[in-house]
């Protein structure tokens, strides 16, 4: 298969590395009220903001993952607020959570991250936010025949892994025993393959995140790192779109994915922008916007 026809859309020969936007400045875009902010378990962190669109449903309903290197103080959903808030605009319910992010120690022993973040916590708050549109669904309108998951940077990642952990091993410390069903999966500009990312990845942040995530490289922790890679679980099932617009997810990347997935039947497409900056790509508004929204409204659809 030609590389060509594994993108939907080509905006530029090559990804831009500059970045235009900062989170700050995602973070103050407008967005709308949630119609519920609620707890999804008993740590802090462990809340998501439902917002629902016009009309009585059911709505089809898109979990959305904020990034920020998997580590605390870098991000937080209120920078994934106005994605949530235009996909819902758009006739999605959105489920936009927070999770435990992990962080390092000082000198003196204390952990910059959330209590219990990295393996296997931030997994699971992944997993039980997830599986909390259960209990959503009996007290609001929203179809869960038609559950699509999205994300952002790290939190691509964490998209493509909630749309991959039905294929963990029982076994494993981040299985879940009956999983949501996941219909589609886009990852926007974020890695699916840890392993082969990581050393990329962490550059792009400039914290050790990866050892902070897993509790160590890939070479201490080879079990870990496996079950945490979304495309080591290919093929999955389940459609998925990536959007590459910078290092932390190149069009070489996004191209493997596509190609493995297909091989293995999954519907899968990749939207390639260049010239653009890392956080434009969830800004409305941006000059890539209409691309990314037309890719995204797209790609989320579920069928029943």
């Amino acid at each position: 298969m030609k590389r060509a026809a594994l993108v939907l859309v080509l905006l530029a020969a090559t990804p831009a590395l500059a970045q235009r936007m900062r989170p700050a400045d995602v973070d103050k875009l407008p967005s709308s009220k949630p119609a519920l902010t609620e707890a999804y378990g008993k740590e802090p962190t462990q809340v998501g903001d439902l917002r629902l669109p016009a009309g009585p449903g059911p709505h089809p309903v898109v979990i959305v993952i904020h990034g920020g290197c998997w580590w605390k103080g870098f991000a937080t959903r209120q920078n994934t607020a106005a994605l949530a808030s235009r996909l819902t605009e758009k006739g999605f319910a959105t489920w936009n959570i927070e999770y435990r992010q992990a962080g390092e120690r000082d000198k003196d022993g204390k952990y910059s991250g959330d209590a219990g973040a990295g393996w296997p916590g931030t997994f699971n708050d992944w997993a039980a936010a997830t599986d909390h549109l259960r209990d959503l669904a009996k007290r609001y309108p929203i179809d869960l025949a038609r559950v699509a998951v999205t994300g952002h940077s790290a939190g691509a990642h964490a998209a493509l892994w909630v749309g991959s952990r039905h294929k963990l091993p029982k076994d494993s410390d981040i299985a879940s025993p009956d999983p949501l069903k996941i219909g589609a999966v886009v990852a926007i500009d974020g890695p699916g393959d840890p392993v082969a990312e990581i050393e990329t990845f962490e550059k792009g942040c400039g914290v050790p995140a990866g050892k902070a995530m897993f509790g160590g490289t890939p070479a201490e922790q080879p079990k870990r790192w496996a079950e945490g890679s979304p495309q080591a679980q290919l093929p999955l099932d389940v459609k998925s779109g990536l959007v590459s617009a910078s290092l932390f997810l190149s069009p070489t990347a996004a191209a493997k994915w596509v190609t493995e997935a297909r091989k293995g039947k999954d519907k899968s497409s990749a939207l390639i922008l260049g010239g653009t900056g890392h956080f434009e790509v969830i800004a409305p508004g941006s000059p890539v916007w209409s691309q990314v929204e037309a890719f995204l409204l797209e790609q989320l659809k579920v069928d029943k």
